[in-house]
């Protein structure tokens, strides 16, 4: 018979035979920093915050933000990827930076996919698609009949160039086999200006911009490119109703440097997890226009495999190329 000492010595050389278990044992016993790819103050920081002032409550551990803007994220992902594998960096990462970028910025030498691994996703934000009071149609059917009738005669704006947005118009396009012309601006008060004035006809982005406009009356919703009804958009239709798969997110994850190890990813996710379900924090992302997305390790790098094709796939229809 194994005597006690034995079968715990036992048990403890198992346990170092599963990667990562010794190293998450004592995880974490400093403070974590957290990267994020824009400045302080902007609504991927705001969040980021959120996130880690509720993981260093839960992990008894202070996570430092610090703000690394520039170039779409490359300066965020340079750093990420020069930190050490050991949980103690992580970084916050906006669809632009983890699918985007990589293919709209000639120095982009980084993949999310290669450089880092995926900790969980935070949340996604929903477009939506307005228009003007001006704007004759008040459906998205309607408004697309009239791009049928008058190809590239309808104006959908949009906050920059190969935003989210943008490639939400794009795929709308494309999907409902419709030509309009896409006038990107320089940032979402501009073009929220310019459709509420009837200076172009359409104009999409994230929720935060126009709900507030919406219920006061200043611009149709015509839909939402959401999978499901999600509260506070009650009412708003859903785009994939009119046009089949007409499904687009803003969407954020947690990544780390590639080779951290099992256990403290699957420690990071689990704490993400009861994190996102808390629901101070579901208020907080409420207010930005987000909704907290909890999800595995496996379901997580799923949805950052689906995300990067299908944004992938809508770049390549319109051209968009590395500069």
């Amino acid at each position: 018979m194994l005597s006690i000492r034995s079968t715990l010595a036992a048990l403890a050389a198992a346990a170092l035979l599963v990667p990562g278990a010794h190293a998450a044992a004592g995880f974490p016993d400093k403070p974590i920093r957290l990267f994020v790819p824009s400045p302080a103050g902007s609504a991927p920081d705001v969040m980021a915050r959120v996130i880690g002032d509720a993981l260093g409550r839960r992990m008894k551990q202070t996570i430092i933000v610090e703000n690394k803007p520039g170039a779409g994220g490359i300066v965020m992902m340079n750093a990420l990827k020069a930190a050490p594998a050991d949980g103690y960096t992580l970084g916050f990462a906006q669809a632009a930076v983890a699918a985007v970028t990589p293919l709209t910025y000639k120095s982009a030498n980084y993949s999310m996919t290669r450089d880092a691994d995926i900790v969980g996703t935070v949340g996604i934000t929903p477009m939506v698609f307005t228009a003007s009071k001006q704007f004759a149609p008040n459906t998205l059917a309607q408004a697309l009949d009239q791009a049928r009738a008058h190809p590239e005669g309808v104006t959908i704006g949009s906050p920059t160039r190969s935003s989210i947005p943008d490639l939400a118009s794009g795929l709308l396009a494309a999907k409902a086999g419709v030509k309009v012309r896409q006038i990107p601006f320089s940032g979402s008060p501009q073009g929220v200006q310019a459709v509420v004035s009837g200076q172009i006809d359409m104009y999409a982005d994230a929720v935060a911009p126009l709900t507030g406009l919406i219920k006061g009356g200043k611009l149709k919703a015509l839909a939402v490119a959401a999978d499901a009804e999600l509260p506070g958009l009650e009412g708003i239709p859903l785009a994939k109703d009119t046009v089949p798969g007409m499904v687009i997110y803003g969407w954020f994850t947690l990544h780390a440097p590639k080779g951290t190890p099992d256990g403290i990813l699957k420690q990071l996710n689990a704490q993400l997890n009861q994190v996102l379900a808390e629901p101070e924090v579901i208020a907080q992302f409420r207010n930005l226009g987000t909704y907290p997305k909890t999800s595995t390790l496996e379901e997580a790098a799923v949805f950052l495999r689906e995300q990067q094709a299908l944004l992938g796939d809508v770049i390549k229809q319109m051209n968009i190329t590395a500069e």
